[in-house]
């Protein structure tokens, strides 16, 4: 049975570990191969335990399966450049291990961080989705987002210092 809980410092292996395995699993296609394959656990759990040891205005939230990490969600007020917007919240990042794909893991993650944005006031809540990814742009219309227009360039980081722009398109699902 799935449950949910904030996460901690000592979570960041499991998340990394996560988020490594989707971006090689989900983005083959969208995101160049040198990229995916010089994705590396160890760094993003440096980085994500920065992350869950400081106080912030984001929250990371897990969802476990007897114990097992199924997948998270990072969420918080919407960044706009180096500002928040206190007045929207931001679907920021969530991943669920592909072993967990389609068990109801990233819907149980989305409802409770949209209860837990709600709380903290924000009705209207925004995310960014790579345009070329279906799949999860099929899974935010099924929970009510849909496109509000704006697009934008995620910027990844190659192997040899150089950077390549992915194309983004913004989902909310209030009134924007």
């Amino acid at each position: 049975m799935l449950t949910v809980r904030p996460a901690m410092p000592r979570d960041a292996l499991d998340i990394a570990r996560i988020n490594v395995t989707c971006w090689q699993r989900a983005y083959v296609g969208m995101v160049p191969d040198d990229v995916l394959t010089s994705m590396d656990v160890h760094t993003a759990e440096s980085r994500y335990r920065r992350r869950l040891s400081a106080p912030g205005p984001h929250e990371t939230l897990l969802a476990t399966d007897g114990g097992v990490t199924a997948g998270y969600v990072y969420f918080g007020p919407y960044r706009e450049g180096r500002r928040l917007d206190s007045t929207v919240g931001e679907i920021i990042g969530i991943y669920v291990d592909p072993a967990a794909w389609r068990t109801g893991a990233g819907r149980t993650l989305m409802t409770a961080a949209l209860k837990r944005l709600s709380e903290r006031g924000w009705d209207e809540v925004r995310l960014w989705v790579l345009e070329a990814n279906d799949s999860a742009r099929g899974f935010y219309a099924r929970l009510g987002f849909r496109p509000d227009g704006a697009t934008a360039g995620y910027p990844v980081r190659r192997v040899d210092g150089s950077a390549v722009e992915l194309a983004e398109v913004r989902y909310t699902n209030g009134a924007g």
